[in-house]
């Protein structure tokens, strides 16, 4: 099979090619799917899990990719809940072979059926952004009606999904983002937008949810009221508001969450934004985002409904 691989480090997005790779073996308790869309984190080829497995051990060359959606083409020993050729989509596991390849082999408890009527660049565009999105406001939050919240890149794949399930739950919405952004994160329905430049304008938040980190990270702090919270994807806090929390987490798998959110998608309540749809051999491209856009960049593997 074609597979996105990677073996040095070093080289970074540099590293990253199109190559021929054996057909995935379905453990216990695994599916293969035949990938027809596949996401990723630009990010990922810094986490130590695209380096070695869990014992520590070197596996390269790696296949990056952790969001999927496709059709099961195999079962694995004991696997039950999923059917061969069934449409799924879902999280492949962060310490083995992605998703940017033909097939690959994922935890059956990691993937939830997706719809007929959802697209596969659509189901691509939901596992991480949409279970960071809920997992981050609901899970670690406890957003509730009447709070509001300050979502940072809210017109990226995350924030943009953040805006409208905290708009959906009755939440004030001010997302950031450069300028160019505004209309875009207006239309996703938050009640007002800052530059990212100028925060404070924001005023003081019960809840600020950060994917950026950094200097942003530092900034959003005094925004928080007594007893509010920030939540980051970005990197462990060293700081935390006065009278509040910080919490940093990493999204994880969750049939039921990805559920809730395909229901929503096929309700017409929640939009996800797919800025680029591109093919398999041009993923080290889009990798290096040598072409910003907003939202979510999918990469299509597969031309097969």
């Amino acid at each position: 099979m074609q597979a996105i691989t990677v073996r040095d480090q070093e080289a970074g997005v540099a590293g990253l090619t199109l190559a021929e790779l054996p057909h995935p073996h379905a453990a216990e308790n695994d599916v293969i799917v035949r990938v027809h869309a596949a996401g990723f984190t630009p990010g990922e080829l810094d986490w130590p899990a695209t380096w070695t497995d869990r014992a520590g051990r070197d596996r390269t060359p790696s296949v990056p990719g952790h969001e999927l959606s496709g059709v099961v083409a195999e079962l694995g020993y004991g696997t039950t809940g999923l059917s061969v050729g069934q449409r799924v989509f879902g999280l492949a596991d962060w310490a083995r072979d992605g998703s940017l390849a033909e097939y690959t082999a994922v935890e059956a408890r990691n993937l939830a059926p997706l719809p007929a009527d959802l697209d596969h660049t659509v189901g691509a565009a939901l596992p991480i952004s949409g279970l960071t999105a809920w997992q981050g406001l609901f899970d670690h939050a406890e957003l509730a009606a009447g709070q509001t919240v300050l979502v940072h890149g809210a017109a990226g794949g995350v924030g943009s999904l953040a805006v409208q399930l905290a708009r959906e739950v009755g939440a004030h919405v001010i997302g950031s983002g450069r300028a160019a952004d505004r209309d875009l994160v207006l239309g996703l329905g938050a009640n007002a937008f800052v530059d990212t430049a100028a925060l404070e304008a924001a005023g003081q938040v019960d809840l600020v949810f950060d994917v950026i980190g950094g200097e942003v990270y530092d900034r959003s702090i005094p925004l928080v009221r007594r007893g509010g919270t920030v939540v980051t994807i970005a990197a462990p806090p060293e700081t935390q508001p006065a009278g509040g929390r910080a919490v940093f987490f990493v999204v994880e798998p969750n049939r039921a969450q990805l559920t809730e959110v395909a229901q929503r998608v096929r309700d017409g309540r929640l939009k996800p934004i797919v800025g680029a749809v591109r093919p398999l051999a041009e993923a080290p491209d889009a990798f290096a985002r040598r072409h910003r856009v907003a939202g979510k960049t999918i990469i299509q593997v597969s031309d097969e409904v």
